[in-house]
């Protein structure tokens, strides 16, 4: 049988679970994940106002709200019960040669705002800088896929009805409070498209009653069947959302690779007879090792770069010397490895950069360090203006930031 070229992980970049931490403690991550991680929600009250505002407070939407530059489908308005249609909220305008177009017509948004509709910020890892370092660093620790919504929803007012969520979320109350009514799942860990739908089943028995207040953490898996309600203030919400890599990924990439052995591309005979020979041809690429493989190959790629200050690094390359100090940026998770070919590739964020093999120490140093190291001090081959190529090149590719400029 084929096999996939010689690939040999060296190095990973070291995970953190303070980003976790922060969202569940005084539960602690091993708990968590041992005993509540796709099994059951978690509610962690503390009455901490201000504990998440550095990643996004309610001055921050309400100033959104109100200033040019909030589009669709960065935002949208949603209300219990009713469906509301964006061309009643948004303007396309004219510019060339393209309009800009879902821009917000503000005062419908604050109209509607008043009339109890939750204003739903999205994607705001792809947005908001604070929140793209919070969701990466979640993503280093737990090796899936994380994104963030807002939710700021005005008094005596419900965003959403009764649904269930097709990823894991974290809910991080912000400010104001908010009522959470969680029942059992009557669709167990749905898959993305398996989005609720009445007929799954009607909500059974409340299993959750509780108010979120600032500061305090509700975890769900997947699945479980929730609605919301706000009190007498305004209340505003993250939630973290888990895209979790399942089984049927791993095992559909591992599929797609069979394509180079003969054995899979033989037409089905009509009785339908060696499927279970081919069954055991796949078990045999399917070890523990090749899935860990492939699962996190699959989550690298997917990676977004997050560059902020990349520019002041890259004016900062002309006075790099080897007695300067770098840091690989906090926000990559990357893998080193060893090709066949006796070449090391570094892949990070949909990217592969492959070096020569003598600067593996070098590499492995950089890519394992949690913290700045001098260049000079970096173990390995390569000579001073070897290591200053290696670095400005890491640099300019947004894997080292320049430390101490």
């Amino acid at each position: 049988m084929p096999t996939t070229p010689t690939r040999t992980p060296t190095t990973r970049t070291p995970a953190s679970d303070a980003a976790l931490r922060r969202a569940i403690e005084p539960v602690g991550a091993d708990d968590f994940l041992a005993g509540y991680w796709e099994r059951k929600p978690l509610h962690v009250a503390r009455g901490e106002p201000g504990r998440f505002d550095n990643l996004i407070s309610a001055r921050d939407v309400e100033r959104q709200m109100s200033e040019p530059g909030l589009r669709a489908p960065g935002f949208r308005l949603v209300k219990a019960g009713e469906k509301l249609d964006q061309r009643a909220y948004t303007v396309d305008l004219p510019w060339r040669p393209k309009p800009f177009s879902g821009s917000a017509d503000h005062l419908a948004v604050l109209r509607e705002f008043e009339r109890g509709a939750t204003v739903v910020l999205q994607g705001l890892h792809l947005t908001s800088t604070a929140l793209a370092h919070y969701c990466r660093q979640l993503e280093g620790f737990l090796g899936h896929p994380v994104q963030a919504n807002a939710y700021y929803t005005p008094a005596r007012s419900q965003g959403l009805p009764v649904h269930h969520d097709t990823h894991d979320v974290l809910v991080l109350q912000v400010s104001g409070s908010k009522r959470w009514l969680v029942y059992e799942p009557v669709f167990e860990l749905p898959l993305k498209h398996q989005r609720y739908r009445p007929e799954l089943g009607e909500p059974g028995p409340t299993v959750l009653d509780v108010v979120l207040r600032a500061g305090d953490t509700l975890y769900l898996p997947r699945g479980w069947l929730h609605e919301a309600l706000t009190s007498e203030e305004d209340s505003l919400h993250l939630t973290v959302g888990v895209g979790v890599i399942t089984w049927l990924d791993a095992l559909r990439t591992v599929l797609a690779e069979c394509e180079d052995d003969v054995e899979f591309r033989r037409s089905v005979p009509a009785d339908g007879d060696g499927a279970a020979d081919l069954v055991e041809r796949l078990a045999e690429r399917l070890g523990p090792e090749r899935v860990t493989e492939v699962v996190r190959a699959k989550f690298i790629r997917a990676r977004r770069p997050v560059l902020d200050g990349q520019l002041d690094d890259l004016r900062a390359l002309p006075g790099l010397s080897v007695d300067s100090s770098v840091a690989r940026r906090e926000t990559v998770i990357a893998e080193l490895t060893d090709l066949a070919d006796g070449r090391v590739a570094l892949v990070f964020e949909g990217r592969r950069v492959v070096f020569p093999g003598h600067a593996l120490e070098e590499l492995e140093a950089l890519v394992g360090a949690s913290g700045p190291l001098r260049l000079s001090e970096l173990p390995g081959r390569l000579d001073d203006d070897g290591r200053l190529v290696l670095a400005r090149r890491l640099v300019r590719e947004g894997f080292l930031r320049v430390s101490g400029r």
